[in-house]
């Protein structure tokens, strides 16, 4: 016999009406305290829906309120340990074994970053990183962090139980003076929103509800360093109300070497898909490829910023799309009011081309001077 767990998996339902949605929170509201199992009953105002158990998805579906049913299914981190063979996933140097007292990581100054920085420091602009929050004790990061929120649970702060989250955030907008490491967008605010456990995992309603709060909180990026293989219609519905409300939204390709597809939310045509290259600059050999991937960035060995003050090397396309929301971010920075189509157009205008091996296309790997520098003479 098949266990209550799997009896009642979690699904998602989706509402026909936003009346039918706001007549069933309301009568929801008002049962709670006689049903207690009501409290299993997640709302997810943003696209007209509810996360909860179910036993039964056809008798539910063919409901006419109801619009669409589809499972809450886990969605993972894109990121793995470095490339040079360590069995731990999260294996890493400290930035005291580094010889320089403040370290600005290869990936940032492989797309010039630093020459950028007389320009633009992505000053004050409010990036969403849904991800396993964030260490708000980091040194490099305590002046970047802003408030954020845990979908989780009830805790005051995202906090970050794992470290992936902590490692986005530092290769965005890291910023030291002493000992410590520089991110692509020093002066950025990073709002985190925890929607991963201390294990990487999360479902996609944790997900559709930390969109829910960027759009209510009036971010200007968010970045998704994360995905899954299959469609989930209610993922695109929260992912369409982000871009409808002027949201960036940048997403990871996926680390299954895919040559000819790649992972969900980055592959919805409003988000930004980003791909991993080396140092060498060729394709990382982990990044998924293919023509639905907009530009590509460093994502091999990545250093930046870790749980308890420290510093480990990544490497992903989790680390590739970090890269991307810096440059976006300093390109806001220089003119607020540019729109996710033409931030897309000129990424890939302004891109460093790389020849594939072998064959006689190419990919764009992100140059952030040439991207900003472009906005800057416009801006004259």
């Amino acid at each position: 016999m098949k266990d209550t767990a799997e009896l009642e998996r979690r699904h998602i339902i989706q509402f026909a009406t936003a009346q039918d949605y706001d007549a069933f929170a309301c009568h929801m509201n008002l049962k709670s305290k006689s049903f207690p199992q009501l409290r299993q009953v997640r709302p997810l105002r943003l696209i007209r829906a509810i996360s909860c158990p179910l036993s039964s998805v056809d008798r539910i579906a063919s409901a006419p309120f109801v619009q669409s049913v589809e499972a809450d299914v886990r969605i993972r981190l894109h990121a793995r340990g470095p490339s040079s063979g360590s069995s731990s996933l999260y294996a890493g140097t400290p930035a005291a074994a580094d010889p320089e007292a403040v370290k600005i990581p290869w990936g940032i100054r492989h797309i010039r970053a630093p020459e950028v920085w007389s320009k633009s420091r992505g000053d004050q602009i409010r990036i969403a990183v849904i991800d396993t929050g964030a260490d708000y004790s980091h040194p490099d990061l305590r002046h970047c962090l802003s408030r954020g929120i845990n979908v989780l649970s009830h805790q005051p702060y995202p906090i970050d139980d794992n470290g992936h989250g902590t490692h986005i955030a530092g290769t965005i907008a890291a910023y030291t003076n002493q000992r410590g490491i520089v991110g692509v967008a020093p002066q950025a605010l990073i709002h985190p929103v925890k929607a991963f456990d201390n294990q990487g995992g999360a479902f996609v309603s944790d997900i559709v509800k930390g969109i829910d709060w960027c759009v209510a909180n009036g971010m200007d990026i968010i970045n998704m360093s994360f995905g899954m293989r299959t469609y989930s219609k209610a993922l695109e519905a929260a992912v369409l109300s982000a871009y409808r409300a002027g949201i960036i939204v940048i997403a990871s390709s996926g680390n299954e070497g895919k040559r000819a597809e790649i992972d969900y939310p980055a592959r919805f045509p409003q988000v930004i898909a980003v791909g991993a290259t080396t140092r060498r600059g060729r394709i990382a050999s982990f990044s998924n490829d293919g023509k639905q991937i907009d530009i590509y960035a460093p994502g091999e060995n990545i250093y930046s910023t870790w749980l308890q003050g420290k510093y480990r090397e990544l490497s992903g396309t989790s680390m590739a799309t970090s890269h991307v929301t810096g440059v976006v971010a300093l390109m806001l920075s220089l003119k607020p009011d540019l729109k996710p189509l033409r931030i897309r157009m000129l990424l890939r205008k302004n891109a460093r081309l790389i020849l594939k091996p072998g064959k006689r296309d190419c990919i764009k790997e992100l140059h952030a001077l040439r991207t900003v520098s472009a906005l800057f003479r416009k801006k004259k």
